[in-house]
């Protein structure tokens, strides 16, 4: 079966686990040589390794996406090595989920720095290179969150909505440049998003939906992705929403 994404680049932030680590597996077995940007080096190396030992090409930039500087390079060295970034994948992200009502209050800027901020630094970074090449695909990651506001989601909210509507002014100003805007929306999926939620009564609701009910797996969100950017080029996939069949909400 012929590879679909042969001959293609993709860099991928947040690439170091769960729908980074997933998705650049998936665009890799397509044929698509990829970069790997993420904080964790370690991480990153093991990732590379298991994509070269298939038969695959991939490299790692160690990336903290709140650093613009930071960024650009990341573009700049994916650029370098492989020749072009065809696909961009703004998958780095967290969810510091907690009440409005004495929250801390840096968590709201860590998610608005990482989620918002990261996403549009590598966006600005990429476009020059896709405008010249004469085309590419940009893939932003949000959440079923970007579209239902949630009690004690507040600030996640707003960043995932800013993702969206970032996302389809954005592909207002390019679809003349032939470069195509997905938005990915999922709902429960089981990574290490959660992890990293400091507010404990809202890590323990979290902790106690994932448990009790199927939840998606990276796999299922970096198929979406495969699905969005094999399209041909006439077709642009603006939005997949993708929930586990048991979430309502």
């Amino acid at each position: 079966m012929a590879q679909k994404l042969n001959g293609k680049v993709a860099l991928i932030t947040g690439a170091s686990s769960g729908i980074g680590e997933a998705t650049a597996l998936a665009v890799a077995a397509q044929g698509a040589k990829v970069a790997l940007a993420a904080r964790r080096q370690d991480r990153l190396e093991k990732l590379v390794k298991q994509i070269t030992d298939n038969g695959g090409q991939a490299f790692s930039i160690q990336t903290d996406v709140t650093d613009e500087t930071q960024v650009t390079e990341m573009v700049q060295k994916t650029k370098t090595h492989f020749g072009s970034v065809d696909i961009l994948v703004n998958n780095a992200g967290v969810m510091l989920v907690a009440a409005v009502e004495g929250a801390d209050t840096s968590d709201w800027r860590r998610m608005i720095d990482i989620n918002l901020l990261g996403l549009m630094y590598a966006t600005h970074a990429t476009l020059p290179l896709m405008k010249a090449q004469g085309g590419g695909h940009i893939v932003n990651i949000s959440s079923v969150a970007g579209r239902v506001a949630i009690p004690d989601y507040a600030v996640y909210n707003a960043t995932k909505f800013g993702v969206g509507a970032f996302s389809e002014a954005l592909r207002k100003e390019v679809s003349k440049d032939k470069i195509r805007v997905t938005v990915i929306e999922p709902g429960g999926v089981a990574t290490e998003l959660a992890n990293h939620i400091t507010n404990l009564e809202s890590k323990q609701k979290i902790e106690e939906i994932l448990q009790s009910t199927t939840v998606l797996e990276s796999e299922d969100i970096a198929a979406a992705i495969v699905y969005a950017v094999t399209q041909p080029p006439r077709v642009n996939v603006n939005e997949i929403l993708i929930r586990p069949t048991e979430q309502e909400l």
